[in-house]
């Protein structure tokens, strides 16, 4: 079930069990796998989300990302010489005003993705917004702050963490997670439209099949779609 915005919310302290840290440690060990390879070929990933903060459950996703633009043939050619399969493909724009993107889906939990085009700078600051750690910070064993679907501020004690409702106060939370206060409304607008008019779907969601790369399917989309083509214009002003 998909986690619905908190719009307001007391204040509260969460004290995560035996089995909770049991559960990060576990997916924390499979994100340094597929970050480690991706950085022994100088590709600098990042794992954001619930493992980056610390508030994960058992049916959490590995979201491992790649923030520069890289050849997709890189960041495929090292997963595959570590003996990585790949479940499906996938070329990926939210809205026609958002970057596009490429998954590369492992299996039902463990996804890489990276950007086909230049990220404006709320879709950077996006992963300090939801909470994102390098492979150094993960090998640390570090918890960062960081905002959840339900549109909660998480800020990890030692014990568990510390929940907040991110509405009505978004200056405030922009100031202490360090990213623009344009990025912060972004995502409230985002989430709350998503609440109240249900799941809206994504602008595009393109597999890649067997025979394309990543790049000839971005091509494509550009040469039949001209809200992709404004998009490209746009990553390169």
């Amino acid at each position: 079930m998909t986690k619905k915005p908190v719009t307001h919310a007391e204040r509260v302290e969460v004290f995560y069990t035996i089995t909770h840290w049991e559960v990060l440690k576990e997916l924390r060990s499979k994100a340094t796998a597929m970050m480690e390879i991706l950085d022994s070929s100088h590709l600098s990933p990042i794992v954001h989300g619930s493992i980056a903060r610390g508030d994960v459950s058992e049916k959490s996703d590995i979201d491992v990302f790649v923030p520069d633009t890289p050849s997709s043939f890189a960041i495929e050619a090292s997963l595959e010489r570590a003996g990585f399969n790949f479940n499906r493909r996938i070329v990926v724009q939210a809205t026609p005003s958002y970057a596009i993107k490429g998954n590369i889906e492992i299996d039902e939990g463990r996804t890489v993705s990276f950007p086909l085009v230049k990220l404006r700078p709320v879709e950077e600051n996006f992963y300090k917004f939801s909470g994102a750690l390098s492979l150094s910070m993960l090998k640390e064993n570090l918890r960062v702050p960081g905002v959840d679907k339900r549109l909660m501020l998480i800020e990890p004690i030692p014990n568990g963490h510390v929940e907040s409702s991110v509405v009505s106060r978004e200056e405030a939370v922009a100031s202490f997670l360090g990213v623009s206060l344009e990025t912060v409304l972004d995502r409230v607008h985002a989430l709350l439209r998503r609440d109240e008019v249900g799941r809206t779907g994504v602008f595009i969601k393109r597999e890649v099949s067997p025979d394309e790369t990543f790049e000839m399917v971005l091509k494509k989309l550009v040469d039949h779609n001209p809200a992709v083509r404004r998009r490209i214009k746009l990553s390169e002003k």
